[in-house]
């Protein structure tokens, strides 16, 4: 009998549903449970947390909802991998033990580490490291910087005897991918199988929206309050069953679980991980049974010699103030009174010898401000007025925060109160990107006492070009007849999220012989027209790439988050809405291909 391996995933980021955990491990068999927390600006607020607290700068959610279910996991010998360290990989591991000391339970706890860089910051800083993107030299003061490590870590853990394995910034799908070498055995140069699992961290990494959260036909997803967390069973070969807890709701399909595929991974060719170079053009995805997709097609290369590292460093300070305009002309006097708000502290910080702001952003929420030209609402008769600023002084923004209040009484009507009350002044927070050699991580697992270091594999690495992409399928002789209009929601699926001050789109097809008509209608340059008022006016820039293997399209828009993150002062700072917004763009396609009735629906 082929042996698998079930691994469930119980969170996709620092602050998700508590719940997820019990679920799966009260409601199906596993030999894993995986849990996701960090992204980089959660490791700006661990970093910052640790400041004033020595013993903080980890998720203290993983041991709160991991304590009641220890027994559990002892009884099942089901263990635990997750990123919760963050910045503090030995303060997370002593309140877990704490807690299996409380809970009556002997586990082995393991705590791998070597990417924390803030020791080494001087030394990096002299070698005049670069942003990969912008290229602009390494911030004097940084609050955090992690390389991106890869599964080594995990697997000499779990070789070791591990139970619950703790570790600090590595890529998401080292959590699932660790596992599955250590338990088949797979060698370091079996790139094919390292990047199924690989895939297979990826698809589960983000928990519920491979199960349905977060899905374009969201109508077709039941009971969101018990959806399903994801699980992953790989078997030797690499294939891939995604399913989920018996009983949960939530809705697994190819296109779901495509969604997932696609989201956030730029080139599909060139999926850059520490352990394998991905090729993700070619997987397929079938529905398997019922609420269980099979996932097959990945393939890799040799991984390069670096580690990505992401610092977080403080660049002056921003302030959101958000209140309601309601009534007669609601838009229009919304605008009249965010530039008089902006024109007066304007003033006052003049008169007071201070800079002006850094950046304002005025959005009017209601008024489809986030759709720019697209927008087709101007005559609501309630918007939130959102005004977000920067400017180096906190002193300055505390003053625009005291300034909000006077508009209720001295501009237009129908403004009904501060939302939140007087708003906060926040540090602001940007990425810095770069690449380092491996070997300039000192990577190290402690257990059971004792402390060891952990070395690379002896393998090769990529030193050549990047795979090609692949050309979209072009319109053939099926196009004459007579064409209709209809928006591409209609004809495919899609899901947009961020990579820095980057977004990614992609683009599922809902049957494969609409993708032709799809990627006529869908240029580079199109796209970039249609979400132009979002790109930066210089720096913007949209590409495309096809994966003929799920009939889908991904698109990166450089440059279209206003700074990304928390360095950006949109409502939308990590583009989750693009999207939506590109599902509207009408596609031209023959009428003869569309269901009875779809026709209409332009």
């Amino acid at each position: 009998m082929t042996k698998s391996v079930r691994i469930g995933c119980a969170s996709a980021f620092w602050g998700d549903t508590s719940s997820a955990a019990a679920q799966l491990v009260t409601g199906a068999e596993l030999d894993y449970l995986v849990f996701d927390y960090l992204a980089e600006i959660t490791m700006s607020i661990m970093a910052g947390a640790q400041m004033q607290q020595a013993d903080a700068g980890y998720a203290r959610d993983f041991v709160e909802v991991l304590e009641p279910l220890l027994p559990q996991l002892a009884e099942r010998g089901i263990k635990v991998i997750s990123n919760a360290g963050g910045i503090n990989p030995q303060a997370c591991a002593a309140a877990m033990q704490a807690a299996c000391d409380r809970a009556g339970v002997d586990l082995t706890i393991a705590v791998f580490t070597g990417d924390d860089l803030r020791p080494q910051l001087h030394t990096l800083k002299a070698q005049g490291l670069l942003d990969m993107f912008s290229g602009e030299p390494l911030p004097p003061q940084c609050l955090s910087a992690n390389a991106y490590l890869g599964a080594p870590g995990i697997v000499a853990a779990l070789q070791q005897g591990a139970d619950i394995i703790i570790t600090g910034r590595i890529v998401d799908s080292a959590l699932v991918s660790g596992p599955l070498i250590h338990e088949f055995g797979w060698a370091w140069d079996d790139y094919d199988r390292l990047a199924q699992a690989a895939l297979a961290g990826h698809l589960i990494e983000c928990g519920a929206q491979c199960t349905g959260g977060n899905f374009t036909d969201w109508r077709q997803v039941p009971d969101y309050e018990h959806i399903g967390f994801p699980i992953a069973e790989i078997d030797d070969g690499g294939r891939i069953l995604i399913s989920k807890p018996d009983g949960s709701g939530g809705l697994i399909s190819p296109l779901s679980v495509g969604e997932q595929l696609l989201y956030e991974i730029g080139d599909p060719g060139n999926y850059l991980l520490p352990d394998v170079i991905c090729d993700f053009t070619q997987v397929s995805l079938s529905q398997h049974a019922e609420n269980v997709v099979e996932v097959t097609g990945a393939r890799g290369r040799a991984p390069s010699d670096q580690y990505k590292v992401s610092a977080t460093w403080p660049d002056g300070f921003k302030c959101t103030a958000s209140c309601l305009m309601a009534g007669v002309e609601a838009v229009a006097k919304a605008e009249q009174v965010s530039q008089a708000i902006i024109g007066r502290t304007r003033e006052m910080f003049a008169q007071r010898g201070w800079e002006d702001y850094r950046r304002v952003d005025i959005e009017l929420l209601g008024s489809e401000a986030t759709y720019g030209p697209h927008g087709m609402r101007s005559d609501s008769r309630e918007v939130v007025i959102k005004i977000a600023v920067s400017h180096t002084s906190k002193q300055a923004l505390v003053l625009f925060s005291r300034e909000i209040a006077q508009a209720a009484t001295g501009m237009a009507p129908g403004l009904t109160g501060i939302v939140g009350g007087r708003p906060s002044v926040y540090p602001m927070i940007r990425l810095f990107s770069f690449l380092i050699d491996k070997h300039n991580c000192q990577l190290g697992l402690s257990l059971a006492g004792q402390n060891q270091p952990i070395a690379l594999p002896d393998t090769a690495h990529f030193t050549g070009t990047p795979s090609s992409p692949t050309p979209a399928p072009v319109i053939g002789d099926q196009a004459s007849g007579g064409l209709v209009q209809v928006p591409l929601l209609r004809l495919a699926v899609a899901r947009s999220g961020d990579k820095g001050n980057h977004s990614n789109i992609g683009v599922m097809a809902r049957q494969a012989d609409y993708l032709p008509w799809i990627a006529a209608a869908l240029s580079e340059n199109a796209v970039a027209n249609w979400m132009a008022h979002v790109l930066d006016a210089e720096r913007g820039k949209v590409t495309r790439w096809y994966l003929p293997g799920s009939h889908s399209l991904n698109f990166l828009l450089e440059n279209s988050l206003g700074g990304g993150g928390v360095a950006s002062l949109r409502i939308d700072p990590q583009g989750k809405a693009f999207a939506q917004q590109l599902l509207e763009m009408p596609v031209s396609i023959p009428a003869a291909l569309l269901p009875p009735g779809l026709e209409s629906t332009a």
